[in-house]
């Protein structure tokens, strides 16, 4: 195999550490199908540097980079992280520097010590050995034609207690080959001029060496200090995918892009690249498993929601009045919400945002308002429930039909006997019988399930089937519990929010009520009659075309 050649691109440069900086955050965990899933995706957005993992670690980042080989990015370069040398060891027979060589990417990344302490406490060597761990490694790498990044841990602590050998360690590694050195606030919490004052140190004392800024967010300070210290001269940034990381996470990549373009004017990517961010944050998200933040800076589902009445009533006037950039440059959008600060005017502008097509007089959009209002008293909440407010409009309107009704239905549960000696610990078992009327036509059915809810949901979809084809696609994709009224004990209110897909299209439904199973019957029964509004007669068309 031929060895690559180390050509750095110019300007300021991304790079991204999520998937195996990232992957340090407590409750995430990604497979091999979903780190190349989202090493694409940032090579589309733009990013510099995909840093895909520790090759020498595991098996799942070895096979990573063992399929990145098979079909490499298309633009971006790939790095393979791995540490200096072993104290008193060999850089050409060191396991960590040739498992980072067999990955065979354009780009390592080094990590080592850049903090006299740590290096006394933690390595257990001497302050010496450690600048010709640092100078040994690199140079193994850079004279086998890879672009060494040099990562150094623990920097602005190290500088904060002994500035010469915090900077003793950058020119080490530069004067071997290094062509970025990072400069790392390992422990995140680093002050903005802390951090300012040391980029500024570090670049004087390198002279053209290229600077990197790598910020843990434990003093919530990453991105603010990412973007001093690009400022300050760091022409490569490190960061992660909605700040993922170990403890409070890192500085996240979709606002530090974000503010690089649209507030510091640094072109980093292409204005069709930017209006993704929305997108890519949210796909990370979803194949991660973890409901994408709705108050996560530019791409957050709340980002430009405006709530209260005189907000609504400013932008209905002027778009934009309560924004800080245009939403659609990151490829989100203005929303109004409808909530209990609502007016007539939060009704009208939020289905039209919908695509409702539903024109209300100003009593019904008065009335409707009330209504919402009302419910919400009693535990209903319509900001994250879309579909749900669209229904409740529709259902407000004179002539308006729903497509079925549950008439009536009886859940039994019981606990099955043990699989040996009948103790009672097979499990739960419930069965939901329930009756459907579909226009004139009157279904009653059965099915199991492993909870009530289940059981209805199962029953009600085998009472539709046969009505709505395409029914089957229809999945709940969440199902989050809150309790309204947590003094009320085990007679609280319970609200009820379902996220629902087809694969195609997603919606969410609000139920409310003193009993668990009808608050979830309430947001199931929306999210079916949303589905058979909006989309039935596309499914059923799709399915005869297929046919």
């Amino acid at each position: 195999m031929s060895e690559p050649a180390a050509t750095p691109p110019r300007g300021v440069r991304l790079y991204d550490t999520t998937l195996r900086d990232g992957l340090g955050m407590e409750g995430l965990s990604l497979s091999v199908e979903d780190k190349l899933a989202i090493a694409r995706r940032l090579d589309e957005i733009g990013v510099d540097y995909v840093e895909g993992g520790y090759p020498g670690s595991n098996p799942k980042d070895a096979e990573f980079f063992a399929r990145m080989r098979e079909a490499p990015l298309r633009r971006a370069r790939l790095a393979a992280f791995g540490s200096t040398r072993r104290p008193g060891g060999d850089a050409a027979g060191d396991p960590a520097l040739r498992a980072v060589l067999d990955a065979g990417t354009p780009v390592v990344t080094l990590v080592g010590k850049s903090s006299a302490r740590q290096v006394r406490e933690v390595l257990e060597t001497s302050e010496e050995e450690n600048l010709a761990m640092i100078a040994d490694s690199v140079r193994h790498l850079a004279e086998r034609g890879r672009e060494v990044v040099f990562d150094a841990e623990h920097f602005f602590d190290g500088f904060a207690e002994d500035p010469r050998y915090a900077l003793a360690t950058l020119r080490a590694a530069a004067g071997a080959g290094a062509a970025t050195v990072a400069l790392c606030d390992t422990n995140g919490g680093s002050l903005p001029d802390a951090v300012e004052r040391g980029v500024r140190e570090a670049a004087r004392a390198l002279g053209g060496a290229a600077i990197g800024i790598h910020v843990h967010n434990d003093a919530d300070l990453a991105v603010a200090n990412t973007l001093l210290a690009v400022r300050a001269g760091a022409t490569q940034v490190q960061a992660c995918l909605n700040g993922w990381g170990e403890r409070c996470g890192n500085a996240n990549i979709i606002s530090v892009i974000a503010n690089l373009q649209l507030k510091l004017g640094v072109e980093v990517v292409s204005a069709e690249q930017l209006a993704r961010l929305t997108e890519t944050a949210h796909f990370a998200s979803e194949l991660a498993n973890l409901a994408p933040n709705p108050q996560q800076p530019y791409v957050g589902a709340s980002a430009f929601a405006h709530k209260a009445g005189l907000h609504a009533a400013a932008i209905a006037k002027a778009a934009g009045s309560y924004a800080h950039v245009d939403p659609a440059a990151v490829g989100n959008a203005e929303r109004v919400l409808v909530s209990e600060l609502s007016g007539r005017r939060n009704v009208v502008a939020l289905l039209a945002e919908q695509g409702a097509g539903i024109a209300l007089s100003d009593a019904e959009a008065g009335a409707l308002a009330a209504d919402v209002k009302d419910r919400e008293a009693r535990g209903f909440q319509y900001e994250s429930a879309e579909a749900s407010f669209e229904l409740l409009a529709r259902r407000s309107l004179a002539g308006y039909a729903p497509p079925f009704g549950l008439e009536d239905f009886l859940i039994v549960e019981r606990r099955r006997p043990g699989a040996a000696g009948g103790n009672g610990d097979g499990g739960m078992q419930a069965e939901a019988m329930v009756k459907v009327r579909v226009g004139e036509a009157l279904s009653q059915t059965a099915a199991d399930g492993n909870g009530p809810v289940s059981a209805l949901d199962a029953a009600v979809r085998a009472a539709l089937a046969g009505s709505f084809p395409g029914l089957d696609r229809v999945r709940l994709t969440d199902y989050k519990v809150r309790i309204i009224n947590p003094d009320g004990g085990a007679d609280a209110a319970v609200r009820v929010l379902i996220e629902s897909s087809d694969g195609v299209r997603l919606w969410r439904t609000v139920g409310a009520s003193t009993d668990i199973v009808e608050a979830s019957w309430l947001a199931l029964q929306d999210a079916y009659e949303y589905w058979i509004m909006r989309w039935s007669e596309d499914a059923a068309e799709t399915g005869s075309a297929a046919s």
